[in-house]
């Protein structure tokens, strides 16, 4: 019976060329893709499924068998309060693998592999692909022995597999540091073309992004539906209880819009006005203060630049109009996340 490995693909170069290495090496390999909402690899047209949509690609390339498994919900208690601290921005890159790592193991017995393996390179990522950190989250992800990096194995110490026979650790590969210029000649070698991500992305390194996280962290608003709302739209806080969301354009209209819930407010230009939609989510839209000054902010981005302008204001099905006057562009930044 062939060993069996499983594989974390996560669509990009670096996972996809690990798994080609070890497949080489008569290794019956099952792709896993971990998905949350703070994924950015969305090639591919809008609306496809970002991730998962790559990985997909590449496990139909390899000709393997792909699981994708949501661990936002999971991941939400992780970027809290990360154990390890955040990168650069709200990335907390080590506490992330750990808990992928995690998941995997569990996967990997019901699936009966006997190892698991990452695109990983030593010294790629600064912090969660050096040394230290990579040996941190082997023993507490509970996966040491077990974890295979075959683009930087020779450079670590041999795993089960190798000790095992079950992969040729001199077939492996020793690529170290940042340069995408081993990757891309073995790219090559393995006649692999369309790699949308060769880098890998995620949401929480932007610092436009990270912003509107530590905003729902310190206001304890880390939850699924707000975290849904963070990709569309310019994000306002008008109060401590009070935040607005304001389209940029049509889609971001539409899923602003879908991301309504019971008790949330809906600003909009009359039917025959251009201008975008937005929601207003929080205790304080309750008072009129917050109303009113909600639609002054969402005025500002209509097309009618002048004198009084009207915006339709819904809540709990009954609608309002409120005629306002829109905020200047200084006035509105003060309340921009």
């Amino acid at each position: 019976m062939a060993i069996k490995a499983l594989s974390l693909i996560s669509g990009g170069l670096d996972s996809t060329l690990a798994t080609k290495v070890i497949m080489d090496q008569g290794v019956e390999v099952v792709a896993v893709n971990f998905v949350s909402s703070f994924c950015r690899c969305d090639h591919g047209a809008k609306g496809t499924d970002g991730c998962r949509h790559e990985a997909r690609f590449v496990s139909e390339q390899l000709g393997i068998p792909l699981k994708v498994v949501n661990v936002t919900e999971d991941f939400l208690e992780v970027l809290r309060s990360p154990k390890h601290g955040y990168g650069s921005n709200m990335n907390p890159c080590i506490d992330c693998r750990i808990l992928m790592l995690r998941e995997a193991r569990q996967l990997m017995e019901e699936l009966g592999a006997a190892f698991l393996i990452t695109g990983e390179v030593l010294g790629q990522r600064p912090m969660s692909q050096h040394g230290h950190a990579m040996r941190t989250i082997e023993r507490e992800a509970g996966v040491e022995g077990i974890l295979l990096r075959p683009l930087s194995a020779k450079r670590l110490e041999p795993t089960l597999p190798e000790k095992n026979g079950w992969v040729d650790r001199e077939k492996l590969l020793d690529i170290s540091g940042r340069s995408r210029r081993p990757q891309m000649a073995l790219a090559q070698t393995y006649h692999v073309k369309d790699y949308p991500c060769p880098a890998g992305g995620c949401l929480l390194t932007d610092p436009n992004f990270s912003r509107r996280i530590r905003d729902l962290i310190d206001h304890d608003l880390l939850n699924l539906e707000d975290v849904r709302l963070l990709n569309h739209g310019r994000h306002f806080r008008l109060t401590p209880a009070a935040k607005l969301v304001v389209g940029r354009d049509e889609h971001d209209n539409n899923m602003i819009e879908g991301c309504a819930l019971e008790g949330d407010h809906l600003f909009r230009p009359l039917a025959e006005a251009l201008g975008p939609s937005a929601l207003g989510r929080g205790a304080d839209f309750d008072k009129g203060e917050t109303r009113l000054l909600a639609a002054c902010l969402v005025a500002r981005y209509f097309d009618q630049k002048t004198g009084a302008v009207s915006v339709l204001v819904t809540h709990k099905g009954r609608t309002r109009e409120l005629f306002v006057t829109p905020l200047t562009p200084d006035e509105t930044k003060c309340y921009l996340i």
